[in-house]
């Protein structure tokens, strides 16, 4: 495939301005970013795992065991994992639409 040159480009972006339209390019940009974060922390949580689950060469040298420590009681709720970065972006933007609906329904027309 040629390589694009600066005319192609700018002849694709009137192009993509024409069929979408001005206003639309910067939410489609927008969530094509989300969709992409998403896509990376998930490829990188899966790489994560089978990194884990990648059995390792260890060498094992004879040391003293150090006493266990007491077994601590188990909590009858489970702990809730910390949401991710994604998750807490979406609950930031549920929160300023709310706000955004109650401050326009609160404005005097």
């Amino acid at each position: 495939m040629p390589n694009l040159g600066p005319t192609e480009l700018i002849i694709i972006g009137l192009i993509l301005v024409l069929l979408f339209g001005a206003k639309k390019l910067p939410d489609a940009a927008r969530g094509l970013g989300r969709s992409l974060r998403i896509f990376k922390a998930e490829t990188a949580k899966l790489r994560d795992d089978d990194d884990a689950a990648a059995p390792t060469a260890t060498v094992v040298q004879a040391q003293p065991q150090p006493a266990a420590p007491a077994p601590q009681p188990i909590s009858s709720t489970p702990a809730a994992p910390a949401p991710s970065v994604e998750e807490q972006a979406r609950v930031l933007e549920e929160q300023a639409a709310k706000l955004r609906a109650q401050a326009g329904a609160q404005k005097p027309q």
